[in-house]
């Protein structure tokens, strides 16, 4: 949405077109890509590595104690910087992520989507392996491995539900609400975000990247179309918990 406050906005006469100005999309072009998690990752990357926290365990495997503390610390970081340039703006946080409607009813909403996502990604998954099996690289989750005990799996839960759940839906919704304002409009940016919110599952087999990036462009939809977060958080964070649950099971 236009925001009057944003660097370089200019005030227009009721009924006006709104008119973007170059200033303004390279501002929001450049608090998307800070958002994004790839900068905030690749810095925390850096600093956990200077610290001497191994990435990989001397089995090769992916490290509990690496993925849980960049996990939470980036979820600190993006968090901090939407309210940040939320702020910044003049806009209200709680009015761009949470909206207007009753938070009962989206959360409702959101528990009720549960089930449909599972439906969807078996579906797809199915598609894939009916019309392209070749996606299918990678036979195990190396995300399954670090479910080694009681506790990592406690653990590996909370981390699920707070940097799964709660950061990319907040996120998502940000870098959606600047494209909506001022970089093409809102499906443009679940096109694009949705394709590198695949990408950065390509460890988990390129199946898995399809099925993840159009979980987010769904999830990205009803952002948009409700203007709150909360029915996409809970979807998120529930359907990450009982796949978790999951692969607890099958161990």
């Amino acid at each position: 949405m236009y925001d009057p406050a944003a660097p370089g906005s200019e005030p227009a006469p009721a009924g006006t077109p709104r008119r973007v100005l170059p200033r303004q999309r390279l501002v929001a072009g450049a608090e998307v890509l800070l958002c994004s998690g790839f900068p905030t990752q690749l810095f925390l990357i850096g600093i956990l590595a200077a610290f001497g926290l191994p990435f990989r365990t001397p089995g090769g495997q992916l490290s509990p104690p690496f993925v849980f503390t960049l996990s939470l610390l980036d979820t600190a970081l993006i968090l901090g910087f939407v309210i940040a340039f939320l702020t910044a703006h003049g806009e209200s946080p709680r009015h761009v992520l949470l909206g207007a409607r009753p938070p009962r009813r989206e959360a409702l909403l959101g528990l009720m989507l549960i089930p449909l996502v599972f439906l969807f990604v078996v579906l797809v998954l199915a598609l894939v392996l009916s019309l392209a099996p070749g996606l299918h690289n990678v036979p195990r989750n190396p995300l399954e491995d670090m479910l080694q005990t009681r506790r990592d799996a406690i653990i590996f839960g909370v981390v699920a539900m707070i940097a799964g759940g709660v950061r990319e839906e907040i996120q998502r919704a940000f870098i959606l609400h600047r494209f909506d304002g001022y970089l093409g409009g809102g499906a443009l940016g679940i096109i694009v975000f949705s394709t590198l919110f695949g990408a950065g599952h390509l460890d988990q087999g390129y199946d898995a990247a399809l099925a993840t990036g159009l979980l987010g462009a769904a999830w990205g939809a009803v952002y948009l179309r409700r203007r709150s977060v909360i029915a996409p958080m809970v979807s998120h964070a529930g359907f990450n918990l009982l796949q978790l649950v999951n692969y607890a099971a099958l161990r």
